[in-house]
C-alpha cells in the first residue's frame, strides 16, 4: 500500500472515529480494561453525566430576528477596538437556524447532556416589562430536538448578554433593579420550559463578567468602576441569583433543580502536605467570598469584609437570607489554577506563590496547564461548603487547530490537555468527591468574546465563511472517554 493511500485511509478512519462509529462496539471491553488496570483509579460512577456546552451570544447569530433586543455585547462588539479581530456575534455559528444540525453533532459525541444559555434580550427585549411572545420559541424547538435525541437540556439563564436597555436605564448590575428584573425573567422561563428542562444554571462566571466588564473595562459593558461600586455590582448579581432560585421554585415544575456556575478562584496546595492543604482550604474560602461564598454561606466572611473595608458592599439581613437560598447543585468552571498556595504563620494563614514566566500554558496565554486543579478545586469546595452535587460546568482549551493536508485537524495539544485533566477528575470521583457530571467547553468553535474568532475551543472546527462543521481528532478522543466512562491507559 502506498504512503498516499495509507494517509487517505487513516484520515477516513479518523473522521469515522470522531463521529463515534465503532466506538460503541468497544465500550464494554474498554470499560472492563479500565476497571481492571490496577494503575488507574476506578471508572467514573455509572450514572456520571457527560456533556458539552455553548452560550447564546457566542453561537446563535440572528441578532435582529423574532423580536430580539440588543445586548451589551451587541453594542460592545460593534465598538471599534474592543474585539481583537474586529468581529461581532451578529452571525456567529448561525445556530439559531442550524440547531438541528448541531444537535446531531452533540449526539455523535455520545454524550447525554447539553448546557446552553438563553438570551435574555430575546425574552425581554427591554430587560423587563412585557415579554416578547416569540422570545422562547427557539428554545422550545431546541429543547424538543435535544430530548428527541436522548440529550438532557441544562439551561443557563445568564451567560453575559445583559439587555442593553437595562444597562442604559439603570446601569445594569450597578442597580438592584436589574436583580429584580432577572428574577422576573427567571420566573417566565421556568413557567414555560420546566415541563422539559429540569436543571437550570442561574448565572455564569460572576468572577469574570463583573470584574472584566465593570471593573477593568475589558468586557461588555466596558466600565471601570471604583472598588466600592464594583463590590456593590457583584452583590447585586448574588442577589439576582438568590431571587432567581426562589422565582424558579415558585414558577417552575416541581423537581426543577437550580444552581449557579462560577469560575471558582481555584487554589491548589503547591505541595500536598497537611499544612498546605489546610492553607488551600482557607484560601479557597476567602478568595471566593465575594460571590460563591456568600451564596453558599448566606454571609460574607469577616476576612472579606475587613479586606474591603469602606469599599465593602452595602446589604441587609433580608438580602443575605435571599442570597443564601439553598441550591440543588453547584457548577464549577475550571480551566487553570489561579493560585498555588503554601501555609503561612501570619494572617490570613496562606501564602500565594508567584507564577514563573516559564509556567506552561495552552494556546490561550491565560490558560496555564495545571491538571491537578480539577481535582483540588472541587475537593476543597465540597469540604468547605458541604456541597453534595458538583458539576464541572466548563472545562476545555483553545488550540492552534491547523488543517492538515489531508483535511483533518489533529489537535493533539487539546487531547493532551483533556487526558490529563480528566484523569485528575477521575481520581477525584474515585475518592468520593461529589462531581456528578462534566460539560466540555466547547461543542464547536465560536465567537470567543474579546478574541473574536481567533481562539478555537471546539471539538468541531467551524469554517465561519461556509459554516461547515468538521470533527477534530479530540472529538474522537472525547467520544472514546464517554464510551469507556473512564480515561484509558
Amino acid at each position: 500500500m502506498s504512503a498516499d493511500v495509507s494517509r487517505r485511509r487513516f484520515a477516513k478512519l479518523t473522521g469515522l472515529a470522531a463521529l463515534g462509529v465503532a466506538a460503541g462496539a468497544r465500550a464494554a471491553e474498554n470499560e472492563k480494561s479500565a476497571s481492571t488496570d490496577r494503575h488507574l483509579p476506578a471508572p467514573f460512577p455509572k450514572d456520571f453525566l457527560w456533556g458539552t456546552a455553548t452560550s447564546s451570544y457566542q453561537i446563535e447569530g440572528a441578532v435582529n430576528e423574532d423580536g430580539r433586543g440588543k445586548s451589551i455585547w451587541d453594542i460592545f462588539s460593534h465598538t471599534p477596538g474592543k474585539i481583537e479581530d474586529g468581529s461581532t456575534g451578529d452571525r456567529a455559528n448561525e445556530h439559531y437556524h442550524r440547531y438541528k444540525e448541531d444537535v446531531a453533532l452533540i449526539r455523535a459525541l455520545g454524550v447525554t447532556a447539553y448546557r446552553f444559555s438563553i438570551a435574555w434580550p430575546r425574552v425581554f427585549p427591554d430587560g423587563a416589562g412585557q415579554p416578547n411572545p416569540r422570545g422562547l420559541d427557539f428554545y422550545d424547538r431546541l429543547v424538543d430536538e435535544l430530548l428527541a435525541n436522548g440529550i438532557e437540556p441544562y439551561a443557563t439563564l445568564y451567560h453575559w448578554d445583559l439587555p442593553q436597555a437595562l444597562q442604559d436605564r439603570v446601569g445594569g448590575w450597578s442597580s438592584s433593579d436589574t436583580s429584580k428584573a432577572f428574577a422576573d425573567y427567571a420566573a417566565h422561563v421556568a413557567a414555560r420550559l420546566t415541563d422539559r428542562v429540569k436543571n437550570i444554571f442561574t448565572v455564569n462566571e460572576v468572577g469574570r463578567f463583573v470584574n472584566f466588564g465593570y471593573g477593568w473595562g475589558i468586557d461588555a459593558p466596558g466600565l471601570k468602576l471604583p472598588a466600592a461600586q464594583l463590590n456593590q455590582a457583584r452583590h447585586h448579581v448574588a442577589l439576582a441569583h438568590g431571587l432567581a432560585v426562589q422565582a424558579i421554585r415558585a414558577s417552575g415544575r416541581a423537581g426543577t433543580r437550580v444552581g449557579a456556575a462560577e469560575n471558582i478562584a481555584a487554589c491548589v496546595p503547591a505541595i500536598a502536605t497537611p499544612e498546605n492543604i489546610r492553607a488551600a482550604e482557607s484560601a479557597t474560602r476567602e478568595l471566593n467570598a465575594g460571590f460563591l461564598g456568600v451564596v453558599l454561606e448566606g454571609r460574607y466572611t469577616e476576612g472579606f469584609l475587613a479586606y474591603a473595608g469602606a469599599d465593602a458592599p452595602k446589604f441587609t439581613a433580608e438580602e443575605l437570607k435571599i442570597i443564601g437560598t439553598p441550591n440543588d447543585f453547584v457548577g464549577l468552571n475550571i480551566y487553570a489554577p489561579q493560585y498555588y498556595v503554601t501555609a503561612s504563620d501570619s494572617a490570613p494563614g496562606f501564602h500565594v506563590l508567584p507564577f514563573p514566566t516559564s509556567f506552561p500554558h495552552m494556546n490561550s496565554e491565560w490558560l496555564r496547564v495545571g491538571p491537578e486543579v480539577i481535582y483540588w478545586a472541587p475537593r476543597l469546595a465540597a469540604k468547605i461548603w458541604n456541597i453534595e452535587n458538583i458539576y464541572i460546568s466548563e472545562n476545555g482549551t483553545s488550540s492552534e487547530d491547523k488543517i492538515s493536508a489531508d483535511g483533518q485537524v489533529y489537535d493533539l495539544d487539546r487531547i493532551m490537555f483533556l487526558r490529563n485533566y480528566l484523569s485528575q477528575m477521575q481520581r477525584a470521583t474515585a475518592e468520593g468527591v461529589p462531581i456528578r457530571g462534566y460539560f466540555l467547553w466547547s461543542l464547536m468553535d465560536n465567537f470567543e468574546w474579546i478574541f473574536g474568532y481567533g481562539k478555537r475551543f471546539g471539538l468541531y472546527r467551524v469554517d465561519f465563511e461556509t459554516q461547515a462543521r468538521v470533527p477534530k481528532l479530540s472529538a474522537a478522543f472525547y467520544r472514546d472517554v464517554v464510551a469507556r466512562n473512564a480515561i484509558g491507559g
